[in-house]
């Protein structure tokens, strides 16, 4: 709770002290430079404020006027900050305002983005943020509930930002009426992009034609996200991050995003797909199984995995894949995933995916 305090108009220096006193006995300020061992000009400069009162001041003029030196420390200290005040002006609200939002936001990593312009004018920032996040931050991030690890701990105004970047960058996206239907029954040809790295970039375009849009904003440190859905205009939105620059996490975070689309899990969804706790909700549950089956046959997979095991070679991996119509690299990425191999094992398969879609990157880090 903020301490609420009312401020005098007019603050006691203690020069005005000193003279009540020298007046009370009857001393010139003449007389107090004597008693005290100081120059004359030194206690002038005492009463008019011009000098402060140091703690060596305050213990001779208590010993002067038989008080303690508390006194004229407290006192001393008190004119001190009305001044200060005085001269702040609404100074003191702007701090107050911008240490609220850098207290709720990753401001200082937004201005870095280009999300925020860099001022210093607590009320433009203050709009800038509002007009970002379409309203109030502290009632936007209290009534949004995102899941993530408890263990990470990510902070929870840096997901709303992000999810909010993402929100503001696909609403230019212009895209037709979308229909469920639509999106599963094109599963299969979107499917179909995932045998070579470079047809990734063929994705985002087929996307819009489906009424999704779609972009990728790196993610803000302490998020751990790797997807979203959400909505705008009642358009559905997929945002990556691409934290895991490589075929495998690309293609299963997209279809773990179409995936609660189809099955009408109308909800946000803000996915960290390494989530111990998020792969217990029965929602990510349902999505995980039905990406991993539209990605791979799981039948066959575990077939081949029991005819396979424990030595995976390259060219087992890549004569399975090849039989799956999928890149190697996806293949890889599931087994890893279930700790059927290693996460140390034939990386190189594991091809970056971002070279092929920097156009549909946030502006600020292409």
């Amino acid at each position: 709770m903020q301490e609420e305090i009312v401020q005098p108009a007019h603050a006691v220096s203690p020069g005005e002290i000193i003279q009540m006193e020298l007046e009370e006995r009857g001393w010139s300020q003449h007389d107090l430079a004597e008693i005290m061992g100081r120059p004359p000009q030194a206690i002038s400069e005492i009463i008019r404020g011009a000098k402060q009162i140091t703690p060596e001041t305050a213990l001779e003029l208590a010993q002067a006027f038989d008080t303690s030196p508390e006194l004229w420390t407290n006192l001393e200290a008190h004119y001190r900050l009305h001044l200060a005040r005085q001269r702040s002006g609404n100074r003191g609200s702007d701090i107050a305002t911008r240490s609220r939002l850098y207290g709720m936001l990753p401001i200082a990593d937004m201005i870095r983005r280009g999300w925020l312009r860099a001022t210093r004018a607590a009320d433009e920032l203050e709009r800038d943020v509002r007009r970002l996040l379409g309203g109030d931050p502290e009632t936007i991030i209290a009534a949004v509930s995102l899941r993530h690890s408890a263990a990470r701990g990510p902070e929870r105004g840096a997901q709303v930002a992000w999810v909010a970047r993402v929100r503001q960058l696909a609403l230019s996206q212009e895209v037709p009426p979308f229909s469920r239907e639509t999106l599963a029954t094109a599963i299969p040809d979107l499917r179909r992009l995932a045998t070579a790295p470079e047809q990734v970039a063929q994705v985002p375009p087929l996307l819009q034609s489906l009424g999704v849009r779609f972009i990728v904003v790196p993610p803000l440190p302490k998020t751990y996200i790797d997807g979203v859905l959400c909505d705008a205009d009642g358009a559905p939105i997929i945002g990556l991050t691409l934290r895991f620059d490589r075929i495998d996490s690309f293609w299963f975070t997209l279809m773990h995003e179409l995936a609660h689309l189809v099955l009408d899990h109308r909800a946000l969804h803000l996915d960290n797909l390494e989530d111990q706790e998020q792969r217990r909700d029965a929602q990510e549950i349902e999505a995980n199984q039905r990406a991993r089956s539209w990605l791979i046959d799981q039948n066959a997979l575990e077939a081949w995995v029991a005819r396979t095991r424990p030595y995976f070679s390259r060219k087992a991996i890549e004569r399975f894949a090849a039989e799956q119509q999928i890149h190697p690299g996806i293949l890889l990425g599931q087994l890893m995933f279930d700790e059927t191999v290693s996460y140390k094992h034939l990386r190189a398969l594991l091809c970056k995916v971002s070279p092929y879609l920097r156009d549909w990157f946030d502006p600020g880090v292409r």
